[in-house]
C-alpha cells in the first residue's frame, strides 16, 4: 500500500504535468492535501500515512477538524474535492481499494447571487474612467482599457492579466483567451473596448520605447515600469474604480464578469452561448446568472404590478 509522501508528490506532479491545471489549482491542492496528510498522521498516530487504511470515519474527522479551525463551508468543500481527486488517482493506479472521500458528504453551501452592477452603474463607471483617461496619463488610459475589456468580454482577472499582444485582434474585434485547464477560446470585443485598447496600445508602445530592453514586449497590460501587471496591481486598479461607483457594496474585480453575464442574459442571450463566452466547463455553473436575472425581474414585478 502507498505511503504518504511519495504518492502525494506523484499526484501533484500528475496535476501539473499531465492534466495541465493552473498553478493556482496546484497550490490549493498542495495546501489542502498536505493538511490532510498532517492531520491523519496525528489522528492515526503514525509517522507516515498508508492511504489504503484511511476510511470514511477518518475523512469525517478531518472535515470536523477543518470546521473547528474556522474554515468556511466553501473552503472545506474545496478541500474535500481535492481529497476526492487524490483518492480517485490512487484508485485508478490500484494503490487503494476504495475512495473514502466519496462516502463523505460535502458541506452544504449557501447560495449567494453574484454581485454585479446595473446598467446605470456601468455607464457611471466607464464614463468616469474615460474622463480621467482624457488627460492622457498612462495608468488612467490603461485602466480604462482594462475596464472596457472586462465588461466587454467577461474574462476572469487571471485571463485578462495573461493576455499577450499577439492574442488581440483589434481589427477583427476578438481576443484569444487561455482559461482554466489552459483551454483556449475566442471572445468578441465590443467597439468601445476596441477604441480604448487602441489608445492604450499607443501609450504602451511609447512606454516600451522608453524603458528599452527592460520592458516586457510580450504582455499587453503593463505596469509603469514596463513589466506585466501583477495580480495585485490589476485587482487594485479595478476595485478602486468599482468602489467609486458603489463604495458600500464591497464589489470585487470579478463583479465585472458577473455583470457581463447578467446583462447578456437580461438581453435575451442564449445560456449555452454565455457558457462558451465565459469559458465554463458546465452549463450548470452559468445557470447562477439566470437566478440573478430572475431576481431582477421579480423586483420589477413587485414594484410595478398592482397585486404583486
Amino acid at each position: 500500500m502507498a505511503e504518504s509522501a511519495d504518492v502525494l508528490a506523484e499526484f501533484l506532479t500528475h496535476l501539473e504535468k499531465e492534466r495541465d491545471v493552473s498553478p493556482h489549482t496546484v497550490t490549493a491542492y498542495t495546501r489542502d492535501l498536505t493538511d490532510l496528510r498532517d492531520f491523519l498522521q496525528r489522528h492515526l498516530a503514525v509517522d507516515a500515512v498508508v492511504w489504503g487504511t484511511v476510511d470514511r470515519l477518518a475523512m469525517r474527522a478531518w472535515l470536523a477538524h477543518l470546521s473547528r479551525r474556522g474554515l468556511s463551508k466553501r473552503s472545506s468543500a474545496r478541500a474535500l474535492s481535492a481529497a476526492r481527486s487524490f483518492f480517485r488517482f490512487l484508485h485508478r493506479n490500484d494503490l487503494v481499494e476504495a475512495n473514502p472521500a466519496r462516502a463523505v458528504g460535502a458541506p452544504k453551501l449557501e447560495k449567494h447571487l453574484p454581485g454585479h452592477l446595473d446598467r446605470a452603474q456601468v455607464e457611471t463607471l466607464l464614463t468616469a474612467a474615460a474622463t480621467r483617461a482624457q488627460e492622457g496619463r498612462f495608468t488612467d488610459v490603461r485602466d480604462l482599457a482594462i475596464l472596457e475589456l472586462f465588461y466587454s468580454t467577461g474574462l476572469r482577472i487571471s485571463e485578462l492579466r495573461g493576455i499577450d499582444r499577439r492574442d488581440l485582434d483589434l481589427l477583427g474585434g476578438a481576443v484569444k483567451v487561455r482559461g482554466k485547464g489552459r483551454k483556449e477560446r475566442i471572445v468578441p470585443i465590443g467597439t468601445p473596448a476596441q477604441q480604448a485598447l487602441r489608445e492604450y496600445e499607443r501609450l504602451r508602445d511609447q512606454l516600451l520605447a522608453k524603458v528599452g530592453a527592460a520592458g516586457d514586449r510580450t504582455a499587453f497590460f503593463l505596469s509603469q515600469r514596463g513589466a506585466r501587471m501583477s495580480p495585485k496591481t490589476l485587482h487594485n486598479a479595478v476595485t478602486g474604480r468599482l468602489h467609486e461607483v458603489d463604495e458600500g457594496a464591497g464589489l470585487s474585480a470579478h463583479a465585472l464578469r458577473h455583470t457581463f453575464a447578467t446583462h447578456l442574459l437580461d438581453g435575451g442571450a442564449d445560456l449555452r452561448a454565455v457558457q462558451e463566452l465565459l469559458g465554463h466547463a458546465s452549463v450548470s455553473t452559468t445557470q447562477i446568472y439566470t437566478h440573478t436575472s430572475v431576481e431582477r425581474l421579480k423586483q420589477v414585478y413587485r414594484g410595478a404590478h398592482p397585486r404583486a
